[in-house]
């Protein structure tokens, strides 16, 4: 069954999350290249650091440690 919300068709009942948590990564991503910092975000092989000017770099098991441990 199809939910109909202002008139878009949405394919399931929350599909607003989608929608919510690409805004939330782009938010981030605004906020690292204002800041000058970098964001981490989980990929099928692990954690990355994605700075500002694009550059992605793949944390090391050592400094996942760190941040699972409040360091």
């Amino acid at each position: 069954m199809m939910l109909k919300q202002n008139g878009n068709s949405m394919g399931r009942k929350f599909a607003w999350v989608d929608k919510w948590a690409k805004m939330t990564g782009e938010r981030a991503r605004i906020d690292a290249k204002v800041n000058n910092t970098y964001i981490v975000y989980n990929t099928k092989d692990g954690l990355v650091k994605e700075y500002p000017n694009g550059d992605v770099v793949p944390l090391k098991e050592k400094n996942q440690d760190e941040i699972n441990d409040g360091r």
